[in-house]
């Protein structure tokens, strides 16, 4: 079962790109468009953990053979009867610019998106609450070297392949109870990603 829930928007300080247009029988709407910025672990920090070995600290295993870039993100669960479980995602690029309808969020557990490619993919997040604000919404880019983990509850656009397709590997949890909320904005709340611009 799926939960549908809408809000009020309100402004956040969240830079913006341009704003946009678009039209409908009987007016037109503006529309942000978002910023892409590039991902850091400290722009990224409300969100969840940037999983990269560039900055993270390291200690030698097997015979100094191997560099462990030790627990770069946490697998979050909500009970004890969860299990952390391991997924490959095949994505297929969707249509740009973007108009963000909608985002989703993981209530009982945490989700990481790992490149197994190594192409650089886009991420649309918005801040833990009742409802995503549509003010407060941001888009990153990573390099094609990092993987995301979005924290429990935060909201965030499904997986957004710049390339064709593309291939990921995924750490979520698996257990009993709804661990997908959607939610789906009003008309004038809506957001657009144009990364070719």
């Amino acid at each position: 079962m799926r939960h549908k829930q809408r809000t009020q928007s309100v402004q956040g300080s969240v830079p913006t790109q341009s704003v946009g247009t678009i039209q409908n029988s009987d007016k037109k709407t503006a529309m942000r468009t978002l910023m892409i910025e590039p991902l850091t672990k400290e722009a990224f920090a409300p969100f969840g953990d940037v999983i990269e070995t560039d900055g993270s600290d390291h200690f030698m295993i097997n015979n100094g053979s191997t560099m462990r870039f030790h627990k770069l993100a946490t697998v979050e669960t909500a009970t004890p009867e969860d299990h952390a479980i391991i997924s490959i995602f095949r994505a297929d690029a969707q249509d740009m610019p973007l108009t963000v309808c909608m985002l989703e969020r993981h209530p009982l557990g945490s989700q990481a998106f790992i490149p197994l490619l190594g192409n650089p993919f886009l991420i649309v997040v918005a801040p833990v609450g009742d409802a995503p604000v549509s003010g407060l919404v941001r888009a990153f880019v990573t390099n094609g070297r990092q993987g995301i983990n979005y924290h429990r509850g935060v909201w965030h656009h499904p997986v957004l392949t710049i390339e064709k397709r593309d291939d990921f590997l995924v750490v979520d949890r698996s257990g009993t109870g709804n661990n997908c909320d959607e939610h789906f904005f009003k008309e004038d709340e809506r957001l657009i990603l144009a990364p070719h611009q």
